[in-house]
């Protein structure tokens, strides 16, 4: 050995070693158990970020460690590929999305496999690959014939700038994603996936994924959002008081109908269409409505606004009573029936939607404090509240209920609505379904032909793939397939005759929502080789971002119930384990002109940061997700340059639970490295004591080192434990004390000897999953010429494992006065001698008379004293 370890000769030796050995390429075994690991794939954005290092350096640790313990590992790796980053990237460079994103993915993956991740680069491909989508398409058109998929007009998130339709998730605070334009509404005749109709088992099945985060379980539970409540009826009556119809509700507070003080329909209820046509006021304010996004968190930020119809809805409970009706521009059409009672007193947006038009503010709930107080001062000032009460009470104001709790009045109004033939109890779900219509290039094509003659005609299955054209305009506005003629103009496959493509295509999370079959079985003339999808899936650990908590896992959780329907796979759930990591974070410096600076672009003089550049001071601020509008960023490939995969890999590992972020410093890995060439140096200076490969360990030995195998062996326990449960921060540690307890250690002979040896290859074999190409480079230096990759993870010996002595605390009273150290299982007579050898145990002692002495074997002794 030398005393210097060289990462930048080491690491691409030993990647070229198990490539050729094919010691990651996966196959099914069913001899052995199987274990699929799976990092969420990557968007070729041209390069890798920590994040990535991050994400995929723990997805590497479980997939080698889960080799090592014998399982049949696959572990593979590919692109999640169309978007619009590519296709705006066409516009602003003057490149095609193809050339730009292709060349971004050579990029990535070198990159990747300078990290020395164990994957089966066998089964890699790329979303945008024609060999792949193609057998999206096929999916697609067995889902559309069992009924999974609809065409439908529904209004959606327009963005003028993308001209494209956004997922709600995609409008912030009323802006595109991407472009920052303010959000349209408009209605689009769109393909849907019938998610809804799964909602029940999606629900439902929650409750067994029991290795997903409780968090991402509550998300999901939140986003399908099952709700018990009444649908009813509320009759109208038109300016002259003539009956004008009816007006349907879903509300889950029927408890509150007595403090009702209007009814209100969305701005795309039929009832406000209807009304506008003869009313340009109307017609003005839902144009305006249409600018708003469709998503919740637009419209629970809006102002809340509305426009009152020429309508009165008569109270269902106090005769006589009318109430006015208004088109609001906080409600949406597609939950419930689009429209609801208000009762201001309880719900926040009712409420400040009634101050502002002055209408009534009738309390009909009252926390108890206020029941037990002056209730009439509570009523009369309940409108200057800042919040509305929304908690636990009792009824007021309610008649037959008042008096009642907020669950009884619930059964009871719903029972009196339904008595009276006015509706019913029903379970309502938030879950809409999934629009994936997207009006752009670089996108998987939707295949579908338009025939005036026939309708709609899926496009036949010997024809697939629907190719997108390579020769596409980018300088004009839109989706380019619109505007190219001998693609967007076909024969219908069904009559002949003239006909047009569809032009959409598919939302890029269908891509990602069944890419982890495909993975199975990459080259399969099917979207799924049924043997292989039945042999590997599960997927048994999942790792991603919690930004992916809510749609990526739900579309994918549907896909896989919408595969099994048609035959592609036998499970419902695709995920048996999921772990959401944190995120990498960095200090963000800013330049006195209000310009962001990269870490590289800041130094430290006389203990100020200044720009490197120029010496002007420079504004530090918190250590936030890098990103690069902050320029916070730390290139990966500059690191592991400088420093080596390992060390970049140990550092992610190291010091913080992975849950949680972590904050990339300077000092942070410099300290990872220097911990590399310690355990180089470690062994290093072992290597001259150490006996062949292979040698036994004598059974004489002496007690250190007895005490260096007892290290040894409760580290594997301990390391075992720490990755089996995500600890990896914990195992970092465990290998630490290790590397400090072998370099302590002197070998004074052949024996000692030999439990360094054993010493050296158990903190080699443990280390390996987190710094494989150190970990190959010291198995080799210490006279192996297997490779570390290929070794067994190593199993402790439960005689070294075993605690000799106990730690048992001393108490007079029950007052603890100090502890001892004795022998496991050690009698009572033993501890008590060796607890009256203490200073504060003894003077206590002297002073009063030993009632009792009860000792909790290899825990407690206590001394019952009289005074």
């Amino acid at each position: 050995m030398t005393t210097r370890y060289d990462a930048k000769t080491a690491e691409p030796r030993w990647q070229r070693a198990w490539e050729e050995a094919g010691v990651f390429r996966a196959s099914e075994d069913r001899s052995r158990p199987k274990f699929y690991a799976l990092e969420m794939f990557p968007y070729p954005s041209g390069r890798i970020h920590m994040g990535h290092v991050r994400n995929y350096t723990m997805g590497d640790v479980v997939a080698r460690y889960k080799r090592a313990r014998g399982f049949n590992v696959l572990h593979p790796m590919g692109w999640d590929a169309f978007g619009l980053p590519a296709e705006n990237a066409a516009r602003e460079r003057g490149v095609h999305p193809a050339d730009w994103t292709y060349k971004n993915i050579e990029t990535m993956r070198e990159q990747l496999k300078s990290m020395g991740l164990s994957i089966d680069w066998d089964r890699e491909f790329a979303t945008c690959d024609p060999s792949y989508y193609r057998h999206q398409q096929a999916l697609f058109l067995d889902m559309l014939a069992a009924g999974l998929v609809d065409r439908r007009e529904s209004t959606v998130n327009w963005d003028p700038v993308d001209q494209t339709v956004l997922a709600n998730e995609q409008v912030i605070e009323g802006r595109g994603w991407r472009s920052g334009a303010l959000v349209e509404k408009r209605k689009l005749a769109q393909w849907v996936f019938r998610i809804t109709d799964k909602v029940e088992s999606l629900l439902g099945a929650l409750d067994g994924l029991d290795r997903w985060p409780d968090k991402v379980r509550l998300m999901q539970e939140n986003w399908i959002g099952r709700s018990f409540g009444l649908r009813m009826s509320f009759d109208l009556l038109d300016a002259g008081g003539a009956s004008a119809g009816a007006l349907e509700v879903y509300t889950t507070r029927p408890d509150t109908l007595y403090g009702m003080s209007f009814c209100a329909v969305s701005p795309e209820h039929p009832l406000a269409l209807a009304h506008a046509q003869t009313d340009p006021g109307l017609k003005d304010f839902l144009a305006e409505c249409n600018r708003m996004g469709t998503s919740e968190e637009v419209l629970e930020k809006a102002e809340k606004r509305g426009w009152q119809l020429p309508l009165r809805a008569k109270h269902p409970f106090i005769e006589g009573k009318t109430v006015p009706v208004y088109v609001a521009n906080f409600i949406l059409m597609e939950y419930g029936t689009g429209a609801i009672f208000g009762c201001p007193g309880h719900d926040q947006r009712d409420f400040d939607f009634a101050l502002k038009y002055g209408l009534d503010i009738i309390p009909v709930v009252a926390p108890t404090e206020a029941l037990d107080g002056d209730l009439d001062r509570y009523v009369r000032e309940y409108d200057r509240r800042a919040e509305v009460f929304t908690g636990p009470g009792r009824m007021i104001n309610s008649g037959p209920f008042d008096g009642m709790t907020v669950e009884e009045a619930k059964d009871a109004a719903m029972s009196r609505v339904e008595e009276m033939g006015r509706g019913q109890r029903t379970t309502n779900f938030r879950l809409r379904d999934w629009g994936v219509s997207r009006q752009r290039y670089w996108g998987c094509p939707i295949p579908i032909v338009h025939c005036a003659s026939c309708g709609i005609v899926p496009v036949p299955r010997d024809q697939l793939p629907v190719e997108l054209p390579r020769d596409v305009a980018f300088d004009v506005a839109g989706n380019p397939l619109d505007h190219h003629p001998a693609w967007k103009y076909v024969d219908c496959p069904s009559c002949g005759k003239p006909a047009r493509r569809e032009t959409d295509t598919f939302d890029t999370f269908v891509d990602s929502s069944w890419y982890f079959a495909r993975f199975c079985s990459p080259h399969a003339e099917a979207p799924t080789d049924r043997d292989a999808v039945d042999y590997w899936l599960p997927v048994d650990q999942y790792i991603g971002g919690i930004e992916h908590a809510v749609l990526h896992l739900l579309y994918s959780r549907f896909f896989t119930r919408a595969m099994r329907d048609t035959g592609h796979v036998s499970l419902d759930e695709p995920f048996a384990g999921l772990f959401t990591q944190g995120m990498v974070c960095h200090e963000t410096y800013r330049a006195a002109d209000g310009s962001w600076l990269e870490p590289g672009e800041v130094e430290v003089r006389d203990g100020q940061p200044v720009a490197r550049a120029t010496g002007a001071p420079v504004e530090t601020g918190p250590a936030i997700k890098m990103s690069k509008s902050k320029r916070n960023t730390v290139d990966p490939e500059a690191i592991i340059a400088a420093y080596g995969a390992d060390t970049a890999r140990w550092f992610m590992l190291s010091d913080t639970p992975p849950e949680r972020d972590i904050e990339w410093t300077a000092a942070g890995v410099e300290g990872a490295w220097r911990f590399t060439q310690r355990i180089w140096r470690t062994l290093d200076e072992a290597r001259d004591t150490l006996p062949p490969a292979g040698a036994d360990i004598p059974a004489d030995l002496p007690a250190a080192a007895v005490d260096l195998r007892r290290a040894a062996h409760k580290a594997i326990l301990a390391v075992t434990e720490d990755i089996e449960s995500f600890r990896f921060n914990r195992a970092v540690a465990r290998i630490y004390e290790l590397t400090n307890t072998l370099s302590a250690f002197k070998a004074t002979d052949t024996a000692s000897g030999a439990a360094r040896r054993e010493a050296c290859e158990i903190l080699i074999r443990l280390m390996a999953p987190m710094m494989p190409h150190l970990a190959e480079e010291a198995w080799h230096a210490i006279g192996h010429d297997t490779l570390a990759a290929e070794m067994p993870w190593p199993e402790a010996d439960p005689m070294l494992t075993r605690d000799d002595s106990v730690v048992i605390a001393i108490q007079v009273n029950g007052k603890r006065r100090g502890e001892v150290s004795v022998p496991k299982d050690a009698d009572r007579d033993t501890v008590e001698s060796a607890a009256r050898q203490i200073d504060a145990v003894s003077r206590v002692l002297a002073d009063g008379e030993i009632r009792k002495v009860v000792l909790v074997p290899n825990r407690i002794l206590n001394f019952v004293v009289a005074a």
